[in-house]
């Protein structure tokens, strides 16, 4: 009799998952890990009656949380009564006042704050600073058409002189030019020859200047023969 008596008084103060997972606007696994973890009576209908398997997601959706944040979610659950925690399950504010009420929560949401406003804050410099940046905008246009256009300009033909100097100067030009002095020594020296025939001049002007003719002929040929070695080395 005494038996039966306090096992019908367990059945009724005992809470029924089903009761609780109606009510509540948590994800089954959610429900049910809580369910697992409230206090029940050691009786042999509970034990039959209310088994509950352990949900399988457990451990991945507890992966995100560091040790430190555990221990405070559990010491400030751990001193709450059932109704209390019944509650949490089943009203959506109370449970996001007791969230928001978390050091991390109020960390995040903090440091969110001060991100936000900041951001801000750059956003209002920005714009201030938009009518300067306009005309810096505008400003180098000008001088971008104008300015540069001339100073580019120049440049070019700078370029065009560097490029026919370094051409003038050249190995290959240097010995072109060569070759030119010497066909006209060459020529000089014909020219020369042909006043003596013709009588145009005597023989001792002839002399000395057919000497020095062929002198710098024979120089430059010596020159255009070393160069052109040079180079071919």
């Amino acid at each position: 009799m005494f038996k039966s008596f306090w096992g019908s008084q367990e059945q009724q103060t005992q809470p029924h998952p089903q009761e609780i997972s109606t009510d509540s606007w948590y994800p089954p696994s959610v429900v049910s890990s809580t369910n697992s973890s409230l206090p029940t009576t050691p009786s042999a209908s509970s034990s039959s009656n209310f088994s509950i398997p352990r949900p399988p997601d457990r451990s991945n959706s507890m992966s995100n949380v560091s040790p430190a944040e555990a221990a405070g979610i559990i010491a400030l659950l751990k001193d709450k009564s059932v109704d209390d925690l019944r509650k949490l399950l089943s009203d959506k504010d109370a449970y996001q006042h007791l969230f928001r009420s978390l050091e991390p929560v109020k960390t995040q949401n903090r440091v969110r704050d001060e991100l936000r406003n900041e951001t801000l804050q750059l956003t209002r410099a920005n714009l201030e600073k938009e009518p300067q940046i306009m005309e810096l905008r505008n400003q180098c246009r000008i001088i971008r058409t104008t300015e540069l256009a001339t100073a580019l300009e120049k440049l070019h033909d700078l370029e065009k002189k560097k490029e026919e100097i370094l051409k003038f100067y050249s190995p290959v030009s240097l010995l072109h030019q060569l070759q030119e002095a010497m066909n006209e020594t060459e020529e000089e020296s014909d020219a020369l020859h042909r006043q003596l025939l013709d009588k145009e001049i005597d023989m001792t002007s002839f002399v000395q200047k057919y000497k020095k003719l062929r002198c710098t002929y024979h120089k430059r040929a010596l020159t255009h023969l070393a160069a052109k070695t040079a180079i071919t080395n």
